[in-house]
Parts: C-alpha cells; sequence; structure tokens
C-alpha cells in the first residue's frame, strides 16, 4: 500500500463538501478505492471486472449512496 500514496488518486467529484469523500485510482488492471480523510488507512482492491460491475450499481442506482 506504501506504493499507492504516491499513486495518483482523484477524488470523486461527487464528494465535495459532503463526509462521504472517496478516492479512486489505476494501476494496470486494478483499481484502489479509498477514504480521502484517512488516505493511509489502506484502500479497497478491485480487478476490472468488479469495478465495472460497481460502477454499472452505482450508475443505475442499486446502492444506497
Amino acid at each position: 500500500m506504501s506504493d499507492l500514496i504516491q499513486t495518483a488518486f482523484r477524488k470523486s467529484s461527487h464528494s465535495e463538501g459532503g463526509n462521504g469523500c472517496v478516492e479512486v485510482c489505476a494501476a494496470g488492471s486494478q483499481h484502489f478505492v479509498r477514504d480521502s480523510k484517512d488516505p493511509h488507512d489502506g484502500a479497497l482492491v478491485l480487478d476490472g471486472a468488479a469495478w465495472g460491475a460497481l460502477v454499472g450499481r452505482i450508475k443505475h442506482g442499486a446502492l444506497d449512496l
């Protein structure tokens, strides 16, 4: 995870001004999601298929976000 700290995470545009702040980055075939308020506490690691499924569910309103 220490290498990811130097990777270019980007903050969700939907996180501005709220408490639900997340950052994401892609490195090779892996996608990483972390809490922007505590970036040194680890990240959720997803492969391409899992990332696509998560984004699809978010876009279709299947999650209570």
